[in-house]
């Protein structure tokens, strides 16, 4: 049972980590393309500013739950996947280090340094998480040593690039609605007919990976096993329709609720069709590591995962409580008259 509690917060935690950090990889992406001045540019940083080190907190925790409560699958991902999480690492510091940097000196190449280390360190963890949950849920070389097979190459199938456009897609809508709260005048206006530009292609590309899934993987057999559980379709369909129609009637608010709903429902919908397996043997279904006794078991501890639940039970509240007060502290656009405070 508690196995299966820790799967699940497993899975929520990324899920939650996807849908608060997407939007500012998303604005980081856009940044180049929809901002046409100096003023443009630092509305938006500011509009990323006050998030995203807080969002990458949950990052970490799914870091941190993985090795505490699934140390196997931990040691087996952080060594096959290597070099794929040490560019993900690497591409993370430097996009933190270019909102610190870019404003330390007045010049226009110390500036559009930065500004190329911000896209570049927004692109490459959204491309880089994509790949590697797509490869996931394919299936990972794991023979019965946990030991991974091949290099970070292989990772780059047509199943696991297709799973990397899904996330930047995903990333791009999620950060243009954001900047269409905190933006205003022409920037607004812009980053809004982005989102409107951009859904589309996210709806074609979404259905066109489910059907790619159905064919490429097993993530549909809990599905047709306990079809009850197709209920959780509701989410990601939902969120994407609702996305859309939020966008229209200019509710951006609630349309970029709509793009976190649609990125939760989204990962929860591969991560339910994982389980019981964190890693998938795509060597032997026996060699999968598992929340569970249904291949390798990964987890530790019943008295492990007890403890942690209870300490989750105390501090998942607090961050939450918190996060809630900074995003309800800078929900106002960002100003003319904020930049110069």
């Amino acid at each position: 049972m508690l196995e299966t509690i820790w799967f699940l917060l497993w899975g929520v935690l990324w899920a939650v980590y996807f849908a608060l950090d997407g939007f500012d990889l998303g604005m980081g992406m856009l940044k180049p393309f929809l901002a046409r001045n100096e003023f443009e540019k630092r509305v938006i940083y500011n509009a990323a500013g006050p998030f995203w080190d807080g969002n990458e907190v949950w990052l970490i925790a799914a870091g941190g739950v993985t090795f505490a409560a699934f140390p196997l699958a931990y040691a087996a991902m952080f060594s096959g996947l290597y070099t794929a999480l040490m560019l993900l690492l690497f591409a993370l510091i430097i996009r933190g280090v270019s909102f610190e940097f870019r404003s330390k000196i007045d010049s226009p190449g110390w500036k559009a340094f930065w500004d190329g280390c911000q896209t570049v360190g927004s692109f490459l963890p959204a491309l880089l998480l994509g790949v590697a949950f797509a490869n996931i849920f394919k299936g990972l070389p794991l023979d019965q040593n946990q030991i991974m097979h091949g290099g970070v190459i292989d990772l780059l199938n047509p199943y696991g690039l297709a799973g990397g456009v899904l996330f930047v897609l995903l990333f791009l809508v999620h950060g243009a609605l954001w900047l269409t709260i905190k933006a205003e005048g022409d920037l607004r206006e812009r980053a809004a007919a982005t989102a409107a530009k951009l859904w589309p292609v996210l709806a074609v590309v979404i259905v066109l990976f489910l059907a790619y899934t159905f064919v490429a993987t097993k993530l549909f057999d809990n599905y047709f096993l306990y079809p009850a559980l197709f209920l959780i379709l509701v989410l990601p369909v939902g969120g994407l329709v609702l996305t859309r129609v939020f966008l229209a009637a200019r509710k951006f608010w609630l349309a970029w609720g709509a793009s976190a709903v649609l990125i939760i429902g989204t990962t929860l919908f591969g991560v339910v069709g994982l389980f019981p397996a964190l890693l998938p043997s795509s060597l032997n279904p026996a060699w999968s590591l598992t929340a569970t006794d249904a291949g390798i078991k990964a987890s530790s501890s019943p008295l492990t995962l007890a403890i942690m639940l209870g300490v989750a039970l105390v501090f998942v509240p607090i961050v939450l409580g918190y996060q809630f007060w900074v995003y309800k502290t800078f929900s106002f656009p960002v100003t003319q008259e904020d930049l110069e405070y």
